[in-house]
């Protein structure tokens, strides 16, 4: 309660620095700043879908303090991987980070979260679609304090009232404006507070001014000032407070901005704040309120620390003094450079030549995963660097609430920790999106061949969104979380590190099983001098129920087939069931029974015994129809908004599913279906299309069924050259 109460003032502070006269910050170059305490640093991430006005929005604020900033270079890959800027306004350094605002990226968003103190959450006021939403509802499950910034409002017919009131029916009561725009579209002048009364004009073209507000803003402030003062009373639960309002007393200003701030903190109330990337309206506001209202890394709780012992320690102290806790936010790697990792400081200090911890323990938290192994390791400590702007300038420590860069740390992956030696440990991991649409790749050349593996491990250290597996027939597919995420690690693998790879179709792990009981005979009989071959063997073959697998029975008498070459039968039938006998799947769910056949004193053998219950196989498949195609089912679970729930059933029918059941939960409906993989390739980009981007899926394996005729026909027809 301790920490809230400050964290309620310090917000207070910030609040109501947007409606105090200070003198405007000039522009400090950010190498003129040293950082001693948590409490001089802001860690705040700019969160909006795509289109927003994000990335505009943070230039304007580095163009606000950076001495000198023009802006970023075009960067292909600005838009997909979350970005680091710092800048100093007043006395506080800002560790600024964008994160994207694409679907496919949303690891790199939770990481941004993971990394910030506090969102500016940035909505455009053409509209708030789904994927706003979606963005919200991360922050939200976080437990992020966020202020609005609202954007293009300069655009024609934008009417700032009608959008408060649709942002309203979107995030809840409780987004409500601190700040109301003067005039409108190309002709918005500048903001009003809606507590301070006090104007800021942005008209001059320069820094803006900061006034006493006249009459003329009278009524923008009132259509405001008394939902504000009323959620501020409510917010309270102040019984008396409220009836004392309703009469007609205004309650004092200390006390309504005290409540402002802690439900600000407790992620209850959304200031809004007017923003026009163009003329940089509304960027001073946030800027003060980020200095003075914004939760410093102290009063921001940390992640949990867990020994390694498996022991739950709680949340690591924000205290340079105290034992070492980091983490790895993201990754980098440079086929020249190497590594590059970003690394929030949670406790204690990182200084140049330190020996770090590295640990890597997901399997921790009940996620373990075979691309990143547990591990444990000492690296030693470089170079440390700072963003100063958009550049990186080393510095010699670094100290709990920073954000800092360390190179080369060879060991060290996305989501590791990194601690003292003398208290080892880790943080869990924040939640990463599962990779659900494949793609299937191989080397363009011999020589990319011989790159190609060295480069999938540095993506996949670099990114852990993605997953490499080894598909049917032993296919390389790269699991990725969406075609914009694919199309990025081909131009990586292309450009970053010189291989051309080719994309291939999908190969569905299909099976083949045996419908119906028959009964057939290998012969295999060849003399061409000395030794001959000489082996024939009778069996029966009958299907075994679903997931039987493979069951071997001799019920030879009289030794018409010698003991020892029996074994021999059962190997060549097993060989044959994994190459399959019509379209070349693996066979599954047969039951071989050897009832006969027949031997030479010195002709037969193993190898011949073997050929024969490869032949044996091979004809008990010739009779039409006796042998179908099973192909694989995965258990889907689909979460879409209720708007979608028709269209996604229709499209489950369509795709040969089965539908299991749905559940509601608030205003989003889970559904349960059982659909084939043949159907769910590119489902991750259909159900975009299908939910407007705000549908999620998660797939697990469920058994095989039997695939329609008419696939089978096609199927086999389709693969008959490439298995002759």
């Amino acid at each position: 309660m301790a920490g809230a109460s400050a964290m309620c003032r310090t917000l207070l502070r910030g609040l109501w620095a947007g409606c105090r006269v200070f003198p405007m910050s000039s522009k400090v170059n950010t190498a003129q700043i040293q950082v001693t305490k948590p409490d001089d640093v802001r860690n705040v991430v700019l969160i909006g879908n795509a289109g927003s006005g994000k990335t505009s929005l943070f230039e304007q604020l580095l163009r606000a303090r950076v001495v000198g900033y023009r802006g970023e270079k075009d960067d292909p890959e600005r838009l997909s991987q979350l970005y680091l800027a710092s800048l100093v306004t007043g006395d506080v350094l800002v560790n600024l980070l964008d994160a994207p605002g694409h679907p496919d990226f949303v690891g790199e968003l939770r990481a941004g979260i993971r990394a910030a103190d506090a969102a500016i959450f940035v909505v455009a006021a053409d509209g708030i679609d789904g994927m706003a939403q979606t963005l919200w509802e991360e922050c939200r499950d976080a437990g992020l304090p966020r202020v609005i910034a609202l954007t293009k409002l300069d655009a024609a017919h934008s009417d700032f009232d009608t959008i408060v009131e649709q942002l309203k029916d979107a995030f809840g009561e409780g987004v409500l404006p601190t700040h109301v725009p003067v005039g409108s579209g190309a002709a918005i002048a500048g903001t009003v507070g809606v507590l301070s009364k006090r104007f800021r004009d942005y008209s001059g073209g320069g820094e803006p001014t900061l006034t006493e507000g006249d009459e003329a803003h009278v009524d923008l402030i009132e259509a405001h000032r008394g939902a504000l003062i009323e959620g501020l009373i409510q917010e309270a639960d102040d019984a008396e407070l409220m009836e004392s309002y309703l009469e007609g007393e205004i309650p004092d200003r200390d006390y309504l901005l005290d409540d402002l701030m802690k439900a600000t903190a407790h992620a209850n109330l959304f200031p809004v704040v007017p923003v026009v990337a163009t003329s940089g309206l509304g960027t001073e506001e946030l800027l003060s309120l980020i200095e003075h209202g914004f939760p410093t890394p102290s009063l921001h709780p940390n992640p949990d620390f867990t020994t390694l012992a498996g022991q739950n320690a709680g949340p690591a102290p924000t205290d340079p003094a105290a034992p070492l806790v980091a983490q790895v936010i993201r990754t980098t790697t440079d086929p020249f450079a190497g590594r590059l990792s970003m690394v929030r400081i949670f406790s204690g200090t990182i200084k140049t030549d330190d020996v770090v911890h590295v640990s890597g323990h997901r399997g921790h938290f009940g996620k373990a995963d075979g691309a990143h192994p547990d591990h444990d390791d000492e690296e030693k400590i470089g170079l440390i660097q700072q963003a100063v702007g958009t550049e990186l300038k080393p510095k010699n420590s670094a100290i709990a609430g920073e954000i800092v860069m360390l190179p080369k740390l060879a060991t060290a992956e996305t989501g590791d920790t990194l601690t003292s030696r003398e208290r080892a440990g880790v943080v869990p991991n924040w939640t990463m999106p599962e990779p659900l649409l494949p793609l299937a790749i191989k080397a363009a050349t011999r020589n990319d061949e011989d790159k190609l593996s060295g480069a999938l491990q540095r993506l996949a250290v670099e990114d852990t969104t993605v997953r490499l597996a080894h598909g049917a027939e032993d296919q390389l597919v790269l699991w990725t979380t969406g075609q914009a995420h694919a199309d990025l690690l081909l131009n990586r693998l292309r450009d970053r590190y010189g291989v051309n790879v080719v994309q291939e179709d999908v190969k569905i792990a299909l099976r083949e099983t045996f419908t119906g009981k028959t009964t057939a005979q290998g012969r295999h009989v060849k003399q061409s001098g000395g030794h001959g071959q000489y082996a024939v063997c009778s069996i029966e073959v009958e299907p075994l129920p679903r997931g039987g697998g493979f069951e071997f029975v001799d019920k030879v008498v009289g030794g018409a087939v010698p003991r020892q070459f029996i074994p021999s039968v059962e190997k060549g039938v097993r060989s044959q069931m994994d190459k399959g006998v019509i379209a070349g799947y693996p066979m599954v769910d047969v039951k071989v029974t050897l009832f006969d056949g027949k031997a030479h004193s010195v002709d037969s053998s193993d190898m011949a015994f073997q050929l024969a219950g490869s032949l044996a196989l091979k004809e008990a498949a010739s009779d039409k129809g006796i042998v179908a195609l099973l192909e694989p089912i995965d258990l889907v679970t689909i979460t879409v908004g209720e708007e979608f729930m028709g269209a996604v059933m229709t499209d489950i029918s369509g795709r040969r599913g089965q539908m299991l059941g749905s559940d509601s939960e608030g205003h989003k409906v889970i559904i349960r279906a059982r659909i084939p993989q043949l159907e769910l390739s590119r489902y991750a980009i259909d159900l975009r299309g299908l939910a407007h981007g705000t549908g999620t899926f998660s797939r697990e394996f469920d058994g095989y069924e039997m695939l329609p005729g008419n696939l089978v026909e096609k199927l086999v027809k389709k693969d008959e050259p490439a298995k002759k």
